[in-house]
Parts: C-alpha cells; structure tokens; sequence
C-alpha cells in the first residue's frame, strides 16, 4: 500500500497544471505590454512592475482593463503575419521555374496554387505566360 493516495496525486496534478496556466497567463500578459506599439515606455514599466509586484492582482487588472485591446492585437499581428506569407507565396510562385524544373512541372505547381487560391486569376496568367514564354 502507498501512503499517498490516488485524490492527493491528482489533487497535485491538478495544481500542477493550474500553476503552468498561471505561468502562461503571466508570460502572455508581459509579452503582450512590450508588443503593444501605442503603450509608451513608462507605462510598459508601470504595468510590467505592476504585475512582477502582485501578480494576481497586476495580472487581473490588466486582463479587465486592456483585455479587449489585447485581443485586438493578437488578431492584428496574426493577419499581418499571414498577409506576409501570402505575399511570399504569391513571390515565389511568379519567379518562374527553378532550375532543374520543366514546364509542366511548373504549369502543374501553378495550377495548383491558383486551384487553391493563393495566387489570383491575373497573377496565374502572368505567371502562365513566363513560363510558357522561358
């Protein structure tokens, strides 16, 4: 028999993970102050001495106060970093065929990215007739 029961490790398990959430949540917040371009540099160190100071308190203050905002700039950075890759997928794809590459390979990778929309309809044309035209 073991002197530590099956309730007290779960019981622990439990804490456990609620201790790593509240880690996650404190990291978020930091970093979302520092990330934030319209926080000027005294009020990143108020909010960031704010929430090392009393950490609950700091964390669910700023939650209640900028958690909107918070939000907001998630969502903003995340389309910014998918209008990026975008825009690299649609410059790759009209560079033309690497070499090594024939026509049909390339005509085949186009299609596909157009079938798939991450090329437009002019951009597929364009890119069609540079490869055509190689």
């Amino acid at each position: 028999m073991s002197d530590y029961p099956l309730l007290n490790a779960f019981l622990t398990m439990m804490w456990f993970f609620l201790w790593m959430a509240w880690f996650m949540l404190l990291f978020r917040v930091i970093a979302d102050v520092f990330s934030d371009d319209t926080l000027g540099g005294w009020g990143k160190a108020g909010w960031t001495l704010f929430v090392c100071a009393l950490p609950y308190l700091g964390v669910l203050v700023y939650l209640i106060a900028r958690g909107r905002s918070m939000g907001e700039r998630t969502l903003r950075q995340a389309r910014a970093r998918d209008q990026a890759l975008r825009a690299y997928v649609r410059e790759a794809a009209t560079e033309g065929p690497p070499a090594g590459r024939n026509k049909a390979d390339e005509l085949a990778r186009l299609a596909g990215l157009h079938d798939h929309g991450d090329i437009s309809d002019a951009e597929y044309e364009k890119a069609k007739a540079e490869v055509l035209a190689a």
